[in-house]
């Protein structure tokens, strides 16, 4: 048995699990009890909000709009992020004081759901890997755009940029595993087959699209809360849920187009706007040369406009880096009034994918993966073995003055087994099997 006794990293370690391996409106789907203001007036929820597809007329760069939700217990970040069409990077840098995997009911999470284009031109599919968010511009309707969160290569292995198209698309796709990938495991300890077949222990999930540029692919993933963050071997992933609609979508000798833009410009209503990304670490030595460069794109859309820019505000901005289109002339409106004028939601019955522990019985199979001092830590690593893929049930059980965490129910002794085995790898951790009648009792 494992006892924890400090706080470690469960933000790196769920990025290192990763790496290693649409819902409609109704009425009747949502509380529609409305949310106190400040003054204490009851504000009206929507029901949804618009998370993929985009009209565009004109020149226009800027699209979608904020939203925020109320969390309710047992919520995390990556759930709501997938529900609302968002990757981890895009809620955790909007979100810096809500704990991700732990966050307490009824907290306020912002939904950055509103976007700046990148720089360049409306063909096909535009992915900006400094954000990791694709934007797909159908051939057939140039007036529309729409835009998914994307998981991308991991420093190292990064998603290389430049000019491709789509050479090949494979639904249900057999994952021919790449030697390098190969001694990655095998260095642990984990053997690999030389073919993954397609199903639910497939990392390339259920449609691939490959480019014309060596083996990368535009691919699902059985990770799917790996989504936002660069986790791949240079591939390009997406939540199995948007991966499926642009497969429909996309032809054949589609252009592909990969850039780096950490920062973005729009001009919208007579407003000038920046989104500020945090550079890649490819690309961080760059930094001050790309600060300069849209230092100098402010300018000339600000001159040209005949518009003051704040220049403090864009420092603010720049620092912060949280993917937030923010006003940036001089009286303009800050971050957080623009987050208190986001559009309320009401909380969904159910978060998609969100996943759901079955109850634990004493004939169950189960195991004991490890014990904290801390509830906060045992709850954190309970709800990253359920988000793994495919998902590990877990819960958190108070035991005298500590706090464990026991995964099950399994089917039989080999599939606990089998679960032993994925998180000794991930996690470097060793469990203890509890046989049945044996187990906790779940609190």
């Amino acid at each position: 048995m494992l006892i924890v006794k400090k706080t470690f990293s469960f933000i790196s370690l769920f990025a290192m699990v990763i790496l290693l391996s649409g819902c409609q409106s109704m009425s009747n789907y949502f509380d529609f009890g409305g949310r106190a203001d400040a003054g204490g007036l009851r504000v009206p929820l929507q029901a949804d909000v618009t998370k993929h597809e985009f009209d565009l007329s004109g020149d226009q760069a800027l699209i979608g709009e904020l939203a925020a939700v109320d969390t309710q217990e047992r919520d995390t970040l990556p759930d709501i992020a997938r529900h609302f069409g968002l990757g981890y990077n895009d809620i955790t840098a909007a979100n810096t004081t809500v704990s991700p995997w732990t966050p307490a009911a009824n907290s306020r999470v912002l939904l950055p759901l509103q976007f700046i284009l990148p720089d360049a031109p409306h063909k096909g599919i535009v992915l900006n890997v400094a954000n990791m968010r694709m934007f797909y511009y159908p051939k057939k309707d140039p007036n529309k755009v729409y835009t998914y969160p994307v998981g991308i290569g991991r420093d190292g292995w990064n998603t290389p940029t430049g000019m491709t198209s789509v050479a090949v698309k494979t639904p249900n796709p057999d994952w021919h595993v790449p030697p390098s990938i190969h001694r990655e495991h095998a260095a642990k300890g984990h053997y690999l087959p030389s073919v993954v077949r397609s199903g639910p222990d497939n990392p390339l999930g259920y449609y691939a699209m490959r480019l014309a540029i060596g083996s990368y692919l535009i691919h699902g993933t059985n990770k799917p809360f790996g989504i936002g963050m660069q986790i791949s071997h240079g591939c390009i992933q997406m939540y199995p849920e948007d991966i499926e609609v642009l497969f429909k979508k996309v032809s054949v000798g589609t252009p592909v187009r990969v850039v780096h833009d950490p920062y973005l410009t729009a001009w919208h209503n007579n407003m000038l706007y920046l989104e500020a990304n945090e550079p890649l670490e490819k690309w961080l030595l760059s930094k001050r040369q790309l600060k300069k460069q849209v230092i100098k794109e402010l300018g000339k859309l600000a001159k040209q406009h005949h518009a003051d820019v704040d220049w403090n505000k864009v420092d603010r901005v720049i620092d912060r880096a949280d993917g937030i289109p923010t006003p940036i002339l001089a009286n303009s409106s800050d971050v957080a009034e623009l987050s208190s004028k986001a559009v309320q939601l009401a909380h969904p019955t159910r978060l998609y994918g969100q996943p759901v522990v079955e109850t634990l019985n004493d004939s169950d199979w189960a195991m004991l993966v490890a014990s904290f001092n801390n509830e906060n830590d045992a709850q954190k690593l309970a709800a990253m073995l359920n988000h793994q893929g495919p998902p590990i049930p877990a819960r958190k059980v108070q035991n005298a003055n500590t706090y464990q965490v026991v995964a099950g129910p399994f089917k039989n002794k080999k599939q606990a087994n089998e679960a032993a085995g994925r998180i000794r790898f991930d996690f470097e951790i060793e469990t203890k099997l509890l046989k049945p009648k044996l187990n906790l009792t779940r609190s």
